[in-house]
């Protein structure tokens, strides 16, 4: 640092997609159809399993805490991604870029576990169904999503803390659609490396984590599945879990992509559109996964268009 100058950054300019004007309307119009949509099938998703006895029961239990975090999550990168396209790149305080960095993590932990209890829900329905009620009791199923909370909580409390000590000089324009963690390393003057090292420990904690609990659960749902003597009764029984794996793959494949690589590379219009998908997309996908590919959704869907449709009738 002695003999350098440096400009100390205390406000973040996000230019994503602005080396394309052109663009700004178009993808303005498209990403605000997708916010809207989200909005729309999770909020109607909530309401569906709140109202329809046959889906009080923990998997949907589980479903509706994903879809209400995913509006959440959703409703802390849409917005801001908007006003970068309309003024063709938006201005953001130090303090503004830490809260949304902060809501992303906890949001995006919490959507981490949640997948992973609902994995090990899967395995309990498959692997030991004489003892699902008994073992995902109310007060089971509560615990297991106020643990995801406060988990949720504590990462991004302490990630975010970590990351905004740190010292950011020189340019301040980020390309990228939020304040994400890669690009803003790339801003740091000084040593980082115990701030980084912290940082990583706790994401350790949460996405590795996670896909092991994920994976191991299914490792044990395989084995249970080829036991099942008629081809039948396999087919059945994996179609309970069709739903829940999709949503996965989704979400961790692009989270993956993004976090689990060398980052020491300037970011790609490839990065940024894969941010835009984990983001935006997968929020939106999530609830038409679990109607389009499961049979009580698409039931309880039906019942309730036909009961609108009759207290319409004159």
């Amino acid at each position: 640092m002695a003999g350098r100058n440096y400009t100390f950054v205390t406000e973040f300019f996000l230019t994503a997609f602005t080396e394309h004007p052109e663009w700004g309307l178009p993808l303005f119009l498209l990403f605000l159809s997708f916010y809207l949509a989200t909005l729309l099938g999770n909020t109607g998703m909530i309401i569906l399993i709140q109202k329809n006895r046959r889906l009080q029961t923990p998997m949907y239990f589980f479903l509706s805490h994903l879809s209400f975090v995913d509006i959440c999550y959703s409703s802390v990168i849409t917005p801001q991604m908007l006003a970068v396209l309309w003024e063709h790149g938006s201005t953001i305080s130090q303090v503004r870029c830490a809260v949304q960095f902060f809501l992303f993590t906890f949001f995006a932990s919490i959507d981490c576990y949640l997948l992973a209890i609902m994995a090990y829900d899967r395995y309990v329905a498959v692997c030991q169904p004489l003892l699902y009620v008994t073992i995902m009791t109310e007060k089971a199923r509560v615990g297991l999503v106020t643990g995801a909370y406060v988990a949720g909580f504590s990462s991004g409390f302490i990630r975010t803390v970590t990351a905004f000590t740190l010292s950011f000089c020189g340019n301040n324009e980020i390309n990228f659609i939020f304040c994400d963690l890669p690009p803003l390393l790339k801003l740091v003057c000084g040593d980082s490396y115990i701030q980084e090292v912290v940082i990583i420990v706790f994401a350790i904690f949460v996405m590795p984590a996670c896909i092991v609990v994920i994976s191991v659960s299914y490792l044990f749902i395989i084995v249970a599945i080829m036991q099942i003597r008629s081809a039948g009764g396999r087919t059945k029984t994996f179609s309970t879990c069709t739903s829940h794996l999709t949503a996965v793959a989704l979400f961790f494949g692009t989270l993956i992509f993004m976090y689990l690589r060398d980052n020491t590379d300037q970011f790609s219009e490839r990065d940024r559109v894969v941010s835009v998908f984990y983001t935006v997309v997968t929020p939106l996908l999530n609830p038409l996964i679990y109607s389009l590919r499961n049979k009580e959704v698409k039931e309880a869907i039906t019942k309730s268009l036909r009961r609108s449709k009759i207290s319409r009738a004159p």
